[in-house]
């Protein structure tokens, strides 16, 4: 797969960021903070970005990937609901150990960045994780997701296994979305999620991804 991205510095000091957003603007993509879980809406493309960008932050341990779209419409059949926020998301690895607190800062200080298309590896599509589910619940176990929302991002991180093993959920929305045909009227549209049962969620919520092509403008 092949992923054309925009990579932008900002420096603090000594202190160099590096940040990696999506070439094209995220247009059909909105992710909604319930409070008590997250709902991410997403169209054909979007989905395949995601998955994309999900696999990169698996391969970037020493970056911030960074999804801009607080400010996209909202999805067309789920009006925004008092007590809800659209929140952007940044993925990044544990070992980068950065504090969401500076997350204002760094993107204020963003360069115009550069464009460049990485290559990366299909995402694994199966229901089994690649680390036994037993080992998650180990003490020592870091291949868990942790959030933080913070500046109306929520921050997202975990170990590049993590994300590798997560990163399908996306492809299957991409793939499944547009022809699903409903089982249940009170199912219209294709959705997985990213389960607390699945053994991946540490201090993190659940997330609810749906496919969507219709969109409040």
């Amino acid at each position: 797969m092949k992923l054309p991205v925009t990579i932008h510095r900002a420096r603090f000091g000594p202190v160099e960021y590096k940040v990696i957003r999506p070439a094209r603007p995220l247009l059909a993509a909105v992710l909604v903070d319930h409070d008590s879980h997250l709902d991410a809406y997403l169209d054909q493309q979007a989905a395949k970005l995601f998955g994309g960008l999900w696999t990169l932050a698996a391969s970037s341990p020493r970056s911030l990937v960074h999804l801009p779209m607080r400010g996209n419409p909202a999805p067309a059949h789920e009006p925004p609901e008092a007590g809800t926020r659209q929140l952007d998301l940044v993925l990044l690895h544990h070992s980068l150990q950065f504090a969401p607190s500076r997350w204002k800062d760094v993107r204020a200080r963003l360069d115009p960045g550069r464009r460049q298309t990485v290559t990366l590896p299909a995402p694994v599509l199966t229901d089994a994780p690649l680390i036994h589910l037993e080992s998650r619940h180990y003490r020592e176990n870091r291949d868990l997701f942790h959030e933080h929302v913070h500046a109306e991002t929520l921050f997202m991180t975990g170990s590049a296994q993590v994300f590798r093993d997560t990163a399908r959920h996306f492809v299957e929305v991409a793939r499944n979305g547009p022809g699903h045909v409903p089982v249940h009227p009170r199912h219209p549209r294709f959705c997985t999620t990213i389960h607390s049962n699945a053994g991946v969620l540490g201090k993190a919520r659940e997330i609810r991804i749906e496919y969507c092509d219709e969109w409040i403008r």
